[in-house]
């Protein structure tokens, strides 16, 4: 397996400000970029800047645009890689192509977004199978996160962060949590959805206690039947 092969890389054109973030989430993220934006000056007074960031909470309510946002707001290439696709039955060799993942991204100074964190930062347990592979896994994603360079960040993300190693989880200066949006969030979100489209359009019946992912497939769904049945009408009414 060509490790290179399962990197997607991005160019983020999503801006950060149009993310439904809530308020403590989207300061905490503005702090970040603005600590990478001075970053030579806070060397100079010897600070430390945040560059190891999880993100971890339910699945659909925005990692990934989040990521997205972030790399698009501090001018980084984004290389995103699925950890699901990379666990191979010999764990040493994850572990090299997890490397390789990390030295492309410290090169190239990019913004590296790692999801299903927990496919390969589970904790660590005493189960006789876990000793020795696993072990030496977390122990090496511990390395590279802790050599991981300032100029660079990393992004993890996780639907199940109750599954990560408690040695990782201190890796990350940083955790924010994602949680099911309310029916405000949800019908902003509609209306920004839905705002490009003609007024008849955008009547739709609006659906709650969903993620935004579940939210927008939903709405686009009803818009394209709507104008399906529109096409269909006035090809009928042609032929006639």
């Amino acid at each position: 397996m060509n490790i290179y092969d399962l990197i997607i890389h991005d160019q983020p054109t999503i801006q950060l400000e149009n993310i439904f973030l809530p308020g403590q989430n989207r300061q905490a993220i503005q702090q970040l970029i603005k600590e990478h934006r001075f970053i030579h000056t806070l060397h100079q007074y010897g600070l430390p800047v945040n560059n190891k960031l999880l993100l971890y909470g339910s699945s659909g309510c925005g990692k990934t645009t989040t990521a997205k946002g972030i790399a698009g707001a501090m001018n980084k290439p984004l290389m995103i890689l699925n950890l699901s696709n990379v666990v191979c039955p010999r764990i040493g060799e994850t572990a090299q192509n997890i490397k390789s993942v990390f030295d492309k991204a410290a090169r190239e100074g990019a913004v590296l977004f790692l999801d299903e964190f927990d496919q390969i930062g589970k904790a660590r347990s005493d189960d006789d199978k876990d000793v020795g592979e696993m072990r030496r896994l977390v122990n090496t994603l511990i390395q590279l996160i802790d050599y991981y360079p300032e100029k660079s960040l990393l992004i993890c993300a996780t639907n199940h962060i109750e599954m990560i190693d408690a040695a990782l989880l201190r890796r990350f200066q940083l955790r924010i949590r994602f949680e099911m949006p309310g029916t405000k969030e949800l019908d902003n979100y509609y209306e920004q959805l839905l705002a490009p489209f003609p007024p008849h359009l955008q009547q739709i019946d609006r659906t709650y206690n969903i993620s935004f992912a579940e939210a927008k497939d939903m709405a686009f769904t009803q818009v394209k039947s709507r104008l399906i049945a529109e096409l269909e009408l006035h090809a009928t009414l042609t032929e006639v």
